[in-house]
């Protein structure tokens, strides 16, 4: 349990340096879509839930360490196809079903929603790298 936590805090450093870039990277080059988070029809800005934001790369990095552990068995070739397999299959069996709800429930863009899975999947795939790496 020790190697999945220090393994889940390692990646979860590194998947918040890489989160925070993309984000900046995305109002440089999508500003026109990141105006849409700027929607106080939509979204909440600012406040003590903005950190919130800064927590999320080591819940997911985290969870993914702990399911790493009990599956990477399942996962074969060099760890960067091990990783992206990782990531895929979190983007599959997890973010698609959740933003198939979100884009049914609330008033966001078909952009903003594949924005987001696109996202998802790359933070997992991220954490997958490192993971494959540390603990093959």
């Amino acid at each position: 349990m020790q190697k999945v936590i220090i393994n889940g805090l390692i990646a979860g450093v590194v998947l918040l340096i890489v989160s925070v870039g993309i984000l900046y990277v995305s109002i440089r080059i999508f500003p026109a879509m990141m105006e849409e988070y700027y929607d106080t029809d939509v979204f909440r800005g600012g406040g003590t839930k903005a950190m919130l934001y800064y927590v999320h790369p080591f819940i997911l990095a985290l969870a993914l360490s702990w399911f790493w552990e009990r599956f990477k068995g399942l996962f074969k070739g060099s760890f960067i196809f091990r990783g992206l397999e990782l990531g895929l299959v979190y983007g599959l069996v997890a973010i698609l079903p959740t933003m198939w709800i979100t884009f049914s429930a609330i008033n966001v863009s078909e952009m903003m929603v594949l924005s987001w899975w696109a996202y998802g999947v790359v933070q997992a795939t991220v954490v997958g790298l490192i993971l494959a790496k540390l603990n093959p």
